[in-house]
């Protein structure tokens, strides 16, 4: 595995390299790398990403990610490919109560479990609703595309579930997806809570309890992302066969594109 950088302004990068397939190969370290959001990267951020020969920066952030957040930095001669993974007007009341509600309304939309479950169900709904943003993304690396980089904004839901199906489609082994997935949870990759809230109890110990189901990278919201792609298809590769039109030539290319080894 190749050492992490320290990045300033970008958050949970990492490089996939080393992760293990079922078949005995590795992904082969600088051909797929994810991140949060690169719109507040440092000119040392972007001279460090520069290095990487980059193809492409695939960008799953929707309209009002980008009007919050501002585009992605420049990175000369790297394509920056927009494909927003969810609309941003769903869940717009919710956010908005997210970032300034009261702790009465917090509880009433995120407690007793409501917060873990509407996760667990945007990840189901990212595997139903979006297959030809999936598939237009597999079929991308695998005619040119390679080494990309992909990220959201804090590079945990919609880059998590976009990388998890780009693994799964090279034939990483589900254990080695997982626990990539949750290395979003250490302290510096962490995307910063923001409120706009300025009641006293604006960031109490509650209200960040309610709120951490959010900001987790909790494994079961992937399991649930696998488990729809089983119950849907009936399996792994049917959803890849035919939920995303995934030819065995184009997952074939997308193997010698990114894993190490014969």
């Amino acid at each position: 595995m190749t050492t992490e950088p320290e990045l300033t302004g970008v958050r949970n990068f990492r490089d996939l390299g080393g992760l293990p397939t079922v078949d005995g190969r590795t992904v082969r370290p600088g051909r797929l790398f994810r991140s949060g959001h690169l719109a507040h990267a440092t000119a040392e951020d972007a001279a460090f990403l520069a290095t990487l020969g980059l193809h492409t920066v695939f960008d799953f952030r929707n309209e009002a990610d980008r009007r919050i957040e501002g585009p992605d930095v420049d990175l000369p001669g790297v394509r920056n490919v927009n494909i927003p993974l969810n609309d941003p007007a769903d869940g717009k009341e919710f956010w908005k109560l997210v970032r300034s509600g009261d702790l009465a309304q917090l509880r009433g939309i995120l407690g007793e479990g409501k917060a873990a479950a509407r996760m667990s169900d945007s990840y189901r709904k990212m595997i139903v609703e979006r297959t030809a943003e999936h598939g237009r993304i597999l079929h991308a690396m695998a005619e040119e595309s390679v080494p990309a980089l992909m990220h959201c904004a804090a590079g945990k839901d919609r880059a998590g579930v976009a990388i998890a199906i780009s693994l799964l489609a090279v034939g990483v082994e589900r254990e080695a997806i997982e626990a990539d997935y949750v290395k979003s949870n250490a302290p510096h990759r962490r995307y910063k809570v923001q409120r706009s809230s300025t009641a006293p109890d604006a960031m109490s110990p509650e209200v960040m309890e309610l709120l951490s189901p959010l900001f987790d990278a909790r494994v079961e919201y992937l399991r649930a992302a696998f488990e729809t792609m089983e119950q849907t298809w009936g399996s792994v590769d049917a959803y890849l066969a035919e939920g995303l039109r995934l030819a065995p030539e184009t997952r074939e290319l997308l193997r010698e594109r990114l894993l190490a080894g014969a």
